[in-house]
């Protein structure tokens, strides 16, 4: 079912060691992978510090492009969760400066009310 959800664009749950060599390479000292989920190739990574966004490139996938969205720069987010007849829930997230959100789906599988929690925890400063 993992295929099937990254094919329709629905995110799924990445396991941190999984990808801990990779983002350790960008992490600064003292930030720390929190939760990260995969949309096909791409990755949405939450720190303690950042959300990084990774946009993987070409046909090989050797090229990344590594997006980072301070939570100070967050002005706010809206999580849509799943219907009845709608199987993915969705988060959006406003950033300072621009007029368009950053949108990503997730399937139900995914704990979108956790991740918003999270998310919330960062944006607000309580964590």
């Amino acid at each position: 079912m993992s295929l099937l959800n990254n094919l329709f664009g629905n995110a799924t749950e990445v396991n941190l060691n999984d990808i801990k060599t990779e983002f350790d390479t960008i992490l600064f000292e003292g930030e720390e992978l929190v939760s990260a989920y995969k949309i096909f190739r791409d990755k949405w990574v939450f720190t303690n510090k950042r959300l990084i966004m990774q946009d993987v490139q070409g046909l090989t996938g050797s090229k990344r492009e590594y997006h980072s969205i301070p939570y100070k720069s967050v002005t706010h987010f809206s999580v849509e969760t799943a219907g009845t007849l709608d199987d993915d829930c969705e988060m959006k997230i406003w950033i300072s400066g621009t007029t368009e959100p950053f949108v990503k789906e997730f399937s139900t599988k995914i704990d979108v009310k956790g991740i918003s929690k999270t998310f919330a925890a960062f944006v607000l400063g309580a964590k």
